[in-house]
């Protein structure tokens, strides 16, 4: 944890995490505590890494890339099983989020990760909805989910799980608040994922994609303009590509980009913190968030990714205020719901300013 003077103040700061995958939460302690719970046997005979919780938190510590590091996190899932194993996971990243001050959650989770193995898309579904109530009740935190779509699998499975969530009433009821995409970026350029996004807008729901690490700037550009995306996930390609135009056109247009700095040197998008663009964010007048994207696996939640970025570039107190109300702006959360945590922001703000 960082030892800049102003810890205290990022600790306190309200927060709103906008990229943040529940199945990315599982901790190898709860993973081994669930498989045993649920007779799965992890793959120790193959990778050494499954052998203790030590081992595998070793191996997480060396992702070569993102492929190496999704390998490892469609095996996790596997533990995952009935709605209580859903609950307990999410419940524990809220009671996480709680502790490091985030006051509202808009979360990923991959139904066609546990439906292709036999979990039905409810179970899943119900385990996330316990915990959401749990949360809110037991921390005062507001939560939404965001399905996500799997790239790697054909079309036609994304349209009928979109379908499947769709007919079923789930965006009617507030159950889901959005779609996504995610897993593998780079030969899956936006294009691919037109019907599907044309048919979430046709339908009133709310659209967000990973289009902004792997992948050059031109899949901002292709989600933005192709998929009609109203966020951008992992939105940093534009600043290290240098598109000035598209950087332009996402501050004119206030297009929320989340950002998860750890995850990104994890992954070698960028070999260290001080290449990731947060200067760059700030001069062109984006909105954006910063969130811990899987932080089971990449060494840190919200508060962790706030104190990288301070010890690296030593923002004042009113820049973090911008970064906070920023990302509450850009959430999809209800307008009284923002005035409260604008308010928090304030209160905060004015003990350390």
């Amino acid at each position: 944890m960082c030892q800049t003077p102003l810890h205290g103040f990022l600790a306190a700061l309200p927060k709103c995490e906008h990229h943040l995958h529940l199945e990315g939460t599982l901790e190898p302690e709860l993973l081994f505590q669930l498989a045993a719970k649920n007779n799965i046997t992890l793959p120790a005979s193959k990778d050494a890494a499954f052998a203790s919780i030590a081992s595998l938190k070793d191996r997480y510590q060396r992702f070569q890339n993102l492929d190496d590091f999704l390998g490892y996190y469609y095996i996790a899932m596997s533990a995952l099983l009935d709605a209580g194993d859903f609950e307990a996971l999410a419940y524990a990243y809220f009671a996480k989020a709680a502790s490091q001050n985030v006051r509202h959650a808009e979360v990923f989770f991959d139904p066609q990760a546990h439906t292709e193995r036999g979990v039905a898309f409810a179970t899943v579904v119900a385990g996330f909805k316990r915990a959401q109530a749990r949360a809110t009740a037991d921390f005062g935190i507001t939560t939404e989910l965001i399905m996500c779509l799997l790239k790697h699998l054909p079309l036609a499975e994304a349209m009928s799980t979109f379908a499947q969530a769709r007919d079923g009433g789930y965006f009617k009821d507030g159950t889901l608040a959005a779609i996504g995409m995610d897993s593998s970026e780079l030969p899956f350029p936006p294009p691919m994922w037109r019907d599907l996004y044309d048919a979430a807008a046709a339908a009133g729901i709310r659209r967000t994609v990973h289009a902004g690490e792997e992948g050059p700037a031109s899949y901002m550009t292709q989600a933005l303009d192709i998929l009609n995306a109203q966020r951008i996930d992992h939105g940093i390609r534009a600043f290290l590509d240098g598109d000035e135009a598209l950087v332009a056109r996402l501050a004119r247009e206030g297009t929320l980009l989340t950002a998860c700095p750890l995850s990104n040197i994890k992954l070698q998008c960028i070999s260290s913190m001080k290449e990731f663009p947060l200067r760059k964010m700030l001069d062109a007048g984006v909105r954006f968030s910063i969130n811990s994207d899987d932080p089971a696996y990449f060494g840190g939640y919200i508060l962790e990714n706030y104190c990288a970025l301070q010890e690296t570039f030593g923002l004042s107190v009113r820049e973090w205020e911008g970064i906070a109300k920023g990302a509450v702006q850009g959430s999809w959360c209800a307008d009284e719901r923002k005035a409260e945590i604008l308010a928090e922001i304030e209160d905060v703000v004015g003990k350390w300013s």
